[in-house]
């Protein structure tokens, strides 16, 4: 189909060329990545946790709100929850990125085509390698260990809809591969290349693809490319005077398509929703064609809705290469907020308070204790004797006039957004909801500190395995009278898995509570350990995270809330959407991709192996 739609402003958009610049900016990541963020690593190369001269911790770096900040307290915090040790390094064996393996597979036909075609495309090693992998644990410790098996055979950059779908015609005339590539952010093995492979695997890098095609600001919706950077994204909106409002933990680096291909959240979804509530109109490349809907009406009833079937397809039906979203004005007044309970179960009545009354701020999020205590030693060192002194009169007031007890507390950190009347409302009928459960106010400072930490916690697994220490995050979604259940359960299952597989050091086992529902929230756990002297620490991890699944699972937890089913995942799809659910999907694998194109294997194994192509053709 003829693309040229994409580029038509809608009636009502007379201001389209004085914007011109702001639509067409170059993104703040690199068409290279590897010239601005680390190539085994979370984030940029400049960002990164660091021990001082004075055996302390600091964030290098000028980027975020604790740049340049010492904290004193979290290597004694390491020592203490983890039995690390900043005089036990553990360096990483490959400190760059050489010796990468030369492509295995080379398609002359397709080659040659791309060349034709004058579609931008590298086979250089670093390339290669930064779009091989993910961010899940196994991966970043693949990086600094050894290399992965396989990697994508060449990188082609498409810049419009009308290229990738050139692109993805001539990889099924040709039999390559094609591996979408977004942000890179995933932490479910999805983007590693199938070792059994036997075709050229290309990597589709949307990130060219990084234009506002246009903005109806009548009906407050605009299109967007795919390949668009979150920050980005709301960086040149804010320029305009509007927001799209999602707020995933990896704004900076994931990219639209990839949160359509995932079903993403983000953490102001009280306010603005997730992307399935954000999305009006997708335009999605397959092999047998492009899936768009005729219209962008707001709601229609046209049978099942095709937008649910690329939602979540991660990159194994086809490609997401142009995006409508609602658009909002940018909110008058933004107000950090933090509230602090007795206990984890006290907040959990209170978040689940907040969502029943529809009053919950955009963004709430509750920490258990063990994980407050760890935000706390990420504190920077007191500035002076008044920060100290103010620091003092509150934990006395928290700890001494109110009885919270120190090692059970659990803190919520609270953002809102709105006019200033509205946030003063809101505001002021949360902290009446959270003192009928025995709640306080923590100060908007330390909500302001919380919402920021988000951005920062994901640089703590590279510090951590340089001092042998591993450590992930997982989520989950569960009704609201299984939240403590799970929670508590969860915590412990980790730690008996631990130590049944000889962890002799102390495991960090800690959860908060992200996103809330109606009828239930969003969980996050986190958990790290030691494993100085233990022979296969991934291993070991993978055992002690698959359990965990089976017990959220057992507890009446979901597979994934947002993070997605990837390849991680494969062993529990079918229990968690049944049989018949999975042969469905399988069938519109078959149909839209016969020839497996986007053999990235995700969600489940094609029919046939890894190459997948005979038997799908015989059931086609």
């Amino acid at each position: 189909p003829d693309d040229s739609k994409s580029d038509e402003k809608p009636s009502g958009s007379d201001k389209e060329t004085a914007k011109d610049s702001v639509f067409k900016r170059p993104s703040v990541i690199p068409k290279h990545r590897q010239d601005l963020l680390k190539w085994n690593g979370w984030g940029y190369q400049d960002s990164q946790f660091a021990v001082t001269n004075q055996r302390t911790l600091t964030f290098t770096g000028q980027r975020y709100q604790l740049s340049g900040s010492e904290m004193p307290a979290l290597v004694e915090w390491m020592e203490k929850a983890l039995g690390a040790s900043i005089d036990q390094r553990s360096p990483a064996k490959f400190t760059r990125p050489e010796n990468i393996p030369p492509p295995v597979q080379v398609n002359a036909d397709f080659m040659s085509a791309i060349r034709q075609l004058g579609l931008s495309h590298s086979d250089a090693g670093p390339d290669r390698l930064f779009r091989g992998h993910g961010h899940t644990l196994e991966e970043m410790f693949t990086l600094r260990e050894g290399m992965f098996p396989r990697l994508p055979d060449l990188v082609v950059w498409p810049t419009s809809h009308r290229e990738v779908v050139e692109l993805v015609n001539l990889a099924n005339r040709c039999g390559v591969v094609l591996i979408p590539f977004g942000g890179g952010t995933s932490v479910t093995g999805a983007l590693l290349c199938p070792p059994g492979e036997r075709r050229m695997i290309v990597s589709l890098d949307t990130s060219q693809m990084n234009r506002i095609l246009w903005l109806d600001e009548r009906n407050l919706i605009g299109r967007f490319e795919a390949g668009i950077i979150g920050q980005d994204l709301e960086a040149r909106l804010a320029e305009l005077g509007y927001c799209i409002g999602h707020e995933p933990d990896s704004l900076e680096f994931s990219s639209l398509g990839g949160w359509v291909a995932t079903r993403a959240s983000g953490m102001k979804k009280n306010v603005y929703g997730n992307i399935e509530d954000l999305l009006v109109h997708v335009t999605f490349v397959t092999p047998t064609g492009v899936i768009e809907k005729s219209c962008a009406a707001p709601r229609v009833s046209v049978g099942p809705d095709v937008h649910h079937l690329i939602m979540g397809s991660e990159g194994s039906l086809g490609v997401v290469t142009e995006v409508t979203l609602k658009i909002r004005p940018l909110p008058q007044t933004r107000r950090y907020g933090s509230l602090v309970f007795a206990d984890f179960a006290s907040g959990v009545r209170c978040l689940r308070e907040l969502a029943l009354r529809r009053c919950a701020p955009a963004s709430v999020r509750l920490m258990d204790n063990e994980q407050f205590q760890f935000g706390h030693a990420l504190r920077p060192a007191a500035s002076g004797w008044t920060t100290a002194f103010v620091d003092a009169v509150k934990r006395f007031y928290v700890t001494r006039v109110r009885g919270f007890k120190p090692d059970e507390l659990a803190v919520a950190t609270l953002l809102y957004e709105g006019t200033p009347e509205e946030v003063a409302q809101q505001e002021a009928l949360v902290n009446s909801i959270a003192a009928n459960h025995g709640g306080i106010s923590g100060g908007e400072e330390n909500g302001r500190r919380g919402y920021m930490l988000t951005f920062v916690i994901a640089y703590l697994r590279d510090l951590g395995l340089d001092y042998y220490c591993v450590g992930e995050s997982f989520e989950t979604s569960v009704p609201w009278d299984r939240v403590l259940d799970l929670c508590r359960n969860v915590k412990l299952r980790i730690k008996e898995e631990c130590r049944s597989r000889g962890v002799t050091q102390p495991v960090l086992s800690t959860c908060r509570v992200t996103q809330t529902y109606d009828a239930g929230a969003c969980v996050y756990f986190y958990f790290a350990y030691n494993y100085r002297g233990l022979p296969d620490p991934v291993h070991l991890y993978e055992e002690v995270e698959n359990a965990a699944r089976d017990e959220i699972l057992a507890n009446g937890g979901s597979l994934s809330h947002h993070h997605g089913v990837g390849k991680i995942r494969q062993r529990w799809y079918s229990r968690s959407v049944s049989e018949p659910a999975v042969a469905a999907v399988r069938a519109v694998k078959s149909r839209l991709d016969p020839n497996n194109v986007f053999a990235c294997a995700n969600l489940f194994e094609p029919a046939g192996g890894p190459d997948g192509q005979t038997e799908q053709k015989a059931k086609l």
